[in-house]
């Protein structure tokens, strides 16, 4: 997410991390010493396909040998980290990763019941690419867990996400990506803003997030076999776009921030709320960390109403369809955003067991909120008539 046609010192790419494991960080760090020179290299052939995999698998690929050489380099380092089991002093680089990585990792340290984990990888007030140019801010995150404490699975470790940023760089529009999703479209960026800031539209300050479909690769073209999921993730978002309640589908999504903190009558425009705190301050240092740890902690969501009217909503395994649902119901917009270049690209389940345990997750969800107080037939109808009586049709979509 790093590869954006939109200013480098603007952005910031937080990674979460729910497994807590010293080889996620440690592929990043990698990743992150990469970026310095494949982003320039992006920059400069106007390359638009900027997933660094994809890139080297097809035909351009093979004209740039210097450049594959060092992803192939940076892919063997991690792969002998993963072959190992564990990071070696051999595989780091500089005496810093070697100190962040046994800062946390100690010998009670397990990916249930470990404390906050958070590095600041690259700084874009103080780190640059090779030729110079300023490069994103990039966060690892891996929230505190503690046994017998609920943690809500991805809609808590998005509200970890939301509030560590907010206390780091505080941006006004977040976008939400899965792992195994890649950047297909470096305008994407540009596509969402021209909808949450347009000028000329009067529902644009009403619009809560901009939802990209979910496309895959590898998929035939007639797709017989629906692994797309057309119904779900393009052809039910084109009509409820018009009613500008396009349901939210876990990934490709830019988001207000605002929205996520209640209605658009309740909630003023987004301001710095911590920027008596963190004026003059970097993001690694000692009080921004501090108070980044803190928002992280198993702890803080108690007696606030986080999951429950602020952040990504509790209640559903299907915490993507809940909580755009709720923010419909708010009174907020939505919009779907399909250019003809796919946006986003993931990979399509490989195996049956995966698709039945996608499937399931989705029907036992969508099930909770059908039987909840939130049914879309009696809450949804209150605020949008028309969009609560075409919710069925997204149900019924998730039943194979």
């Amino acid at each position: 997410m790093m590869v954006f046609d939109y200013p480098m010192e603007k952005m910031s790419v937080y990674v979460s991390d729910d497994g807590g494991s010293e080889l996620t960080l440690f592929a990043f760090m990698e990743a992150a010493r990469f970026a310095r020179h494949w982003l320039p290299f992006c920059r400069e052939n106007k390359i638009q396909e900027r997933c660094p995999e994809a890139y080297f698998g097809s035909l351009d690929g093979e004209q740039s040998k210097e450049m594959k050489d060092l992803y192939e380099e940076m892919k063997g380092k991690i792969e002998r980290a993963v072959m190992q089991g564990c990071v070696t002093d051999d595989l780091l680089d500089g005496e810093d990763a070697r100190i962040a990585l046994e800062k946390y990792w100690t010998a009670g340290f397990t990916r249930r019941d470990h404390p906050a984990v958070i590095e600041v990888l690259l700084e874009s007030s103080v780190d640059v690419d090779i030729t110079g140019h300023p490069l994103p801010n990039l966060v690892y995150i891996s929230r505190e867990k503690k046994r017998g404490v609920d943690h809500h699975f991805k809609a808590g470790a998005l509200n970890v996400l939301m509030r560590a940023s907010a206390t780091m760089t505080n941006a006004p529009v977040l976008l939400t990506l899965d792992c195994d999703m890649i950047c297909n479209d470096p305008q994407a960026l540009q596509r969402a803003l021209c909808h949450l800031l347009d000028p000329n539209e009067e529902a644009s300050p009403k619009i809560a997030f901009v939802q990209f479909p979910q496309r895959f690769r590898g998929v035939d073209k007639h797709d017989i076999y629906d692994n797309e999921f057309s119904s779900i993730f393009r052809i039910n978002p084109i009509g409820l776009d018009g009613l500008g309640c396009t349901n939210h589908v876990g990934t490709g999504c830019f988001f207000r921030w605002r929205a996520l903190h209640g209605p658009p009558s309740s909630v003023p425009m987004h301001t710095n709320s911590n920027c008596s705190e963190r004026c003059g301050k970097m993001i690694n240092s000692e009080a921004i960390l501090r108070m980044a740890h803190d928002v992280a902690s198993c702890d803080y969501e108690h007696g606030t109403k986080w999951g429950l009217e602020i952040g990504f909503w509790y209640g559903s395994l299907v915490e993507d369809f809940y909580t755009g649902y709720q923010l419909n119901c708010e009174g907020w917009k939505s919009v779907f955003c399909d250019p003809d270049e796919p946006a986003f690209l993931g990979d399509v389940p490989s195996r049956l067991n995966d698709v039945l345990s996608q499937h399931k997750r989705w029907m036992i969800g969508l099930l909770e909120v059908a039987f909840s107080k939130h049914n879309p037939l009696i809450y949804f109808i209150k605020t949008n008539p028309i969009a609560g009586f075409t919710t069925p049709s997204f149900l019924s979509g998730a039943f194979p």
